[in-house]
């Protein structure tokens, strides 16, 4: 299964690809003005990689509620859907980035770098987590 991660930020869009059954950073992609421009590109990315789902990190509260920010999420999640006819499926993406933040560092990724690759790394994150869940399905 070839499954792309997406973790919708304000500023940047965060791109991860699987392959099998090991999730790896891609691309940053700049946001736009315009969400159908960013699902456009997105769309793009998965036809190039020639995937047959997309994983939209959906960002809960630690309480697991939805907070504005799941709400906004969600909106764009029913967007992609309504612009392709691969699925779209929404997971959990709490402290994906706190945990991309901290393998960068130690990385020893300089901080500048960090910035450009933060929201890619945390997209594999919860891609990783997405693919680990569906074999832990398969085993039991």
């Amino acid at each position: 299964m070839r499954a792309l991660g997406i973790d919708l930020g304000e500023r940047r869009i965060g791109v991860a690809l699987s392959s099998g059954s090991v999730a790896s950073p891609i691309e940053t992609v700049q946001r736009s003005a315009n969400h159908a421009i960013d699902h456009r590109n997105l769309l793009a990315i998965a036809a190039e990689w020639e995937v047959d789902t997309l994983v939209v990190g959906l960002p809960l509260s630690l309480d697991g509620s939805e907070g504005p920010a799941a709400v906004l999420v969600r909106s764009e999640i029913a967007e992609l859907v309504a612009a392709t006819s691969i699925p779209v499926v929404p997971y959990d993406e709490r402290l994906t980035t706190v945990t991309a933040t901290r393998l960068l560092q130690e990385g020893a990724v300089p901080g500048r770098s960090q910035r450009q690759m933060v929201d890619q790394v945390a997209a594999a994150v919860m891609l990783q987590a997405w693919l680990d869940g569906l074999a832990n399905q398969s085993d039991s």
